[in-house]
């Protein structure tokens, strides 16, 4: 990563997103065996090996600006991050031991910390930013000024509406378009089970993609289209679609998407966003450790805001901190902690 100079919030959003279209291949590494430095802060260049990224497309950013600021304090270390989507990534990944951490748009399923747990591969917790979660419709849909989550329920859940008029008589009679993540991704998971109200029960006629781009693109095509993604990636095509603002039910606000809103709470459908390192890998490789430290450590900073997301906050991050130093001590045994939804 040649210079130290960070580019604009402009020029790093279309890295991150040009990148994000073609993903970084994941190669497995277990270089190194002392995390003694790691823990007491690296000096430059002194690290080498591979440290192993997977899981959610819309923590994905936020892993791609870490990783390019760590490869530039320490050169010695390829880091490579693959957006493969929460749930795919831990089943077919990071719970096979194919990769150090994986990032997630909600908790570890219980599923999936079985999974780890008969590969000897142990999940670690860590919240390092919040979501605006944000339903997104063509420019044109001049018609939607709000929606509730019983609307969006009607449209999203099994044997949902057909055509705008099914929701309400006044909306156009013509049929959906949708497009939104497939069911590996965890803001798939997130909405069904927040917004539709019951996992699992989302419809299966609708555009699945785990490429927020294609997204973007169905719901820019059509007039009658609607989607559904990570608000980094709306803000970043914000000229090109409509946010919905939303409101939990009718008695209750309606609140437009914007990190503001998500770091009060105000915004419904703000959500945690988490990476999840595996604890042997940070014990046996320094430059996991070290990685992983550096990521705690600048997630309550500019590198989070800069990409779209409400950034942790500085109490939050001093308690992850001081977790991972359980961690690395072997003083935390238990996989995750607390799932709270409370935004940092």
């Amino acid at each position: 990563m040649g210079g130290t100079e960070r580019p604009n919030s402009a020029a790093r959003r279309r890295f991150l997103f040009a990148a994000a279209g073609t993903g970084a291949t994941a190669l497995g590494g277990c270089i190194g065996r002392s995390y003694d430095r790691a823990r007491a802060g690296s000096g430059e260049g002194d690290l080498s090996g591979t440290v192993t990224v997977t899981g959610s497309s819309t923590v994905y950013p936020i892993s791609v600006a870490a990783s390019e600021e760590f490869q530039q304090r320490h050169a010695g270390v390829d880091v490579t991050v693959d957006s493969t989507g929460s749930g795919g990534g831990f089943r077919n990944h990071f719970c096979h031991g194919d990769s150090d951490v994986n990032g997630a748009s909600r908790p570890i399923q219980d599923t999936e910390t079985d999974q780890c747990a008969g590969n000897g591969v142990e999940p670690v917790e860590f919240q390092v930013a919040s979501d605006a979660l944000t339903v997104a419709v063509n420019e044109d849909a001049d018609w939607v000024d709000c929606m509730t989550f019983d609307e969006l329920a009607r449209i999203w859940g099994p044997d949902g509406a057909q055509t705008w008029s099914d929701v309400r008589e006044e909306w156009p009679d013509e049929p959906f378009e949708l497009y939104a993540p497939a069911s590996t991704s965890g803001t798939f998971d997130w909405f069904t089970e927040n917004v539709v109200g019951e996992a699992g029960a989302h419809r299966s006629d609708y555009e699945a993609t785990e490429d927020d781009n294609i997204i973007v693109q169905g719901v820019e095509g059509s007039q009658y289209a609607m989607g559904y993604l990570g608000f980094a990636h709306y803000e970043e095509n914000s000229d090109r679609l409509k946010g919905v603002p939303v409101a939990e039910d009718e008695s209750g606000d309606c609140t437009p998407p914007s990190l503001d809103a998500a770091r009060t709470g105000a915004y419904p459908m703000a959500r945690p966003l988490f990476v999840y390192p595996d604890a042997a890998s940070l014990r046996e490789n320094e430059q996991v450790a070290a990685f992983v430290r550096f990521y705690l450590e600048k997630s309550a900073t500019d590198l989070v805001s800069q990409v779209g997301y409400v950034p942790a906050s500085e109490d939050l991050r001093a308690e992850n901190l001081e977790k991972l130093e359980r961690v690395l001590d072997g003083r935390t045994t238990s996989a995750t902690t607390d799932t709270s939804t409370t935004t940092p």
